[in-house]
Order: structure tokens, then sequence, then C-alpha cells
């Protein structure tokens, strides 16, 4: 797959809130601190080559998740904020092309590559590449500039958060996407 400012590639900057900088509640340990830099630079990138930006917004069902409406967690981060021609997409699953209109404005608007950023990798950033894969999107991760956290699993044992990264960028990288680095989209977009 092939990336350039002629495909108009669409940046989908998924679940970048407040809520995610609670790291205690979602499990106290969290890989890639460098992630939200390399979210910002990629966005600042974007928004000077005016190429379309998408924001995805986790508006959780639970009430007592920093990422509820009722939260200040749901709020995007400073760095965020979208501007007045960017799109919010709020969703209440892992992916954000259930019960929300995201194919439908990428289809109006001929959009066919995705970059996509975002909190967290093996949650709603996997959920959302592999829909677009299978969509048919020509899809790119960037693997620097997404981040989770550490995780139990059903025998009780703990795996930590860049585990859990590797092993969801492992299981996205080729089948479902392109996964590269901040780095290579400069190098690719500038």
């Amino acid at each position: 797959m092939s990336i350039s400012i002629e495909n108009n590639p669409a940046l989908l900057l998924i679940d970048i809130q407040k809520g995610f900088e609670n790291i205690k509640y979602w499990g106290g340990e969290r890989n890639n601190p460098g992630a939200e830099q390399n979210m910002e630079t990629i966005l600042k990138l974007w928004r000077k080559r005016e190429l379309p930006v998408f924001h995805i917004k986790h508006c959780s069902t639970d009430p007592i998740s920093p990422l509820s409406k009722k939260n200040p967690g749901n709020d995007f981060q400073d760095f965020n904020t979208p501007l007045a021609n960017e799109p919010i997409i709020e969703k209440d699953v892992n992916s954000a092309f259930i019960g929300t209109d995201l194919q439908q404005q990428l289809n109006d608007h001929n959009i066919n590559t995705l970059v996509i950023v975002g909190l967290t990798t093996d949650h709603c950033v996997s959920t959302t590449t592999r829909m677009a894969g299978n969509f048919g999107f020509n899809t790119f991760l960037i693997e620097d500039a997404v981040a989770t956290f550490n995780k139990v699993g059903a025998n009780g044992q703990e795996y930590s958060a860049q585990l859990i990264h590797d092993t969801a960028i492992a299981s996205l990288k080729d089948e479902f996407a392109t996964v590269i680095s901040t780095n290579n989209i400069i190098d690719l977009i500038s």
C-alpha cells in the first residue's frame, strides 16, 4: 500500500480523551508515553496540509467510567480540540464504524485512505482498524502514535502494557493495515 497527499488520506484520531490520563483506573501501567506527542505532530501536519481530520469520541454507557458523557474525562485532550471543520464521531462501542455515520461520511468525501492514531491499541484502535481493513480502506496504523494499558488474563495472569500493545500491532500488521511510524508518515505526507 502507498500513501501520498494525492490520496486525500483522512486522519482518524481515536478516543484521545482526558479520561485516559487516569492510568490507575485503566490498570496502573501504560506503554508508549510519547504517543500523544506523536499524535499531536501528525495532527498538526494534517491541518497544515488541509487534509481531512475525524475525531472519534468514546461515550461510555457506564456512568462511573471516566469516558462517560457525565464525567470530565469524556472531553478531548487539549491538543486534540476539534476545529469547526473537523467532524466529531461519537460512539459507545469499540468500533468507530458501529452505530455511527463514519463510513458514510468517508464515502461521501471519496476518502479511501485512512491513517489511524489514538487510544487504546488493543480496543478501539484495533477494532476500528480491523473494520477499516475489512471495508476495503487503504489503512495505515501509526504504531508509535497509539498506546494501551496492562491487562489481567482469564487465568489471573497480568500482561504488561507493552506486550498487549505489541501483540495487537502484530495481529493488525499486513492483514488489516500497513503499520508504520510517525517518522514514516511525516516523510510520506511531507
